[in-house]
């Protein structure tokens, strides 16, 4: 009897010659990992859809957890952090902007920097900012005239949304390294209550505080050098004394809210949907939008409810509280066109439907913004 023959009987597996144990050693060789198309970043992972939500879920935030946050953490994906300090929360929010070009109509990348930090603030219902921080990254070779008036605008923007930047932090990279310029802010502020992004229920209502598409428009317009009829300017502006207004109205009438950026309307609209596990049915006849960027958006062949907003805010309002928190909102400047523009049902959870008037559509959600490097 063999050695291997031996070795089978008694409950061992033959010994392989050495022709055979590199044959068997090639069958067992680990296998690279099938990459799929998500496995390489693009820029519809910073654009504000489905893609960039996945990325955040998947990547960036796993295996931090909120177990020890007494209020709303990273898992939440709300526009900022709520932590109870007392019978108050501590509200603080961070982004970064990588806007191209830095100077457009309406605004820069300072302005946008401040106003956008400050909203993402007051969409948590924290309006009263203790201070903001800033982080700038200049490219060699970026023109000190461009930074001086780059800092203007944000001390301006500061000043009319009475906050202040209180420290900061300043690098310098390679001619080439970076594109020109980035701006990160960081925001603090107090509120008596938070406003999540997840609190509509069946019959609430949907609120837009004015027009839509104005920002995402008008940066294409400028990038592009499209010469479009009418004056296309970036809506850029802080909404923390429009939300303060809105939250006075009627007590406990604002429900949720969503500042509709990169995605648009679209976008802001899913995640609240799905987040507060409701349907929305939008009456598109009733959503503001000004005539010449109907017309733009039309040319180009673009949904103005997927275009970038940075001066609007999206509301959910109690429906026996809407009427009165629309009229305080037109009755300030920055809300003059608001509306109620639909409303939150119990079928079709997670969906959003718009009504056109001759029929209805389901709203899709893009992948990422139609054009990238808006905020």
């Amino acid at each position: 009897m063999s050695a291997s023959e031996r070795s089978v009987l008694e409950g061992e597996a033959p010994r392989a010659g050495r022709g055979e144990a590199t044959r068997a050693r090639a069958a067992v060789k680990p296998t690279a990992p099938v990459r799929g198309p998500d496995d390489i970043i693009t820029l519809k992972h910073g654009a504000g859809g489905r893609a960039m939500r996945r990325l955040i879920e998947e990547t960036l935030a796993a295996g931090f957890t909120d177990a020890a946050v007494d209020g709303i953490g990273l898992a939440a994906m709300d526009d900022g952090a709520a932590i109870r300090l007392g019978d108050r929360w501590l509200v603080v929010t961070t982004d970064s902007h990588v806007i191209h070009p830095v100077f457009f109509p309406g605004g820069d990348i300072g302005r946008l920097a401040i106003a956008g930090t400050v909203n993402d603030l007051a969409m948590m219902g924290a309006t009263e900012v203790l201070g903001l921080t800033s982080a700038v990254i200049i490219e060699e070779g970026f023109r000190r005239e461009e930074l001086e008036r780059i800092q203007t605008s944000m001390l301006e923007t500061c000043r009319e949304a009475g906050v202040r930047v209180l420290t900061g932090d300043t690098k310098v990279m390679g001619r080439g390294e970076l594109d020109g310029i980035v701006l990160n802010t960081t925001g603090v502020a107090l509120a008596d209550a938070v406003v999540p992004d997840a609190g509509l229920g069946p019959g609430d209502r949907l609120v837009l505080t004015g027009t839509i598409a104005d920002h995402g428009i008008a940066l294409m317009a400028a990038r592009r050098g499209f010469d479009f009829a009418g004056d296309l300017r970036s809506d850029v502006a802080p909404l923390n004394a429009l939300i303060r207004v809105a939250l006075a109205a009627v007590a406990g009438g604002v429900t949720a809210m969503k500042d509709p950026t990169r995605g648009g309307v679209a976008s802001a609209l899913h995640e609240m949907a799905q987040k507060s596990r409701v349907g929305i049915l939008i009456e598109e006849p009733k959503v503001p939008l000004r005539p010449e960027v109907r017309a733009a958006a039309e040319m180009l062949g673009l949904d103005p409810f997927q275009i970038a907003n940075e001066g609007k805010a999206l509301l959910g309002v109690r429906s026996a509280a809407a009427e009165a928190i629309v009229a305080a909102l037109r009755a300030h400047p920055l809300g003059r066109a608001a509306a109620i523009v639909g409303v939150c049902t119990s079928e079709r959870i997670g969906q959003v439907v718009v009504d056109t008037g001759i029929g209805r559509r389901l709203l899709a959600e893009s992948e990422g913004e139609p054009l990238p490097r808006i905020c």
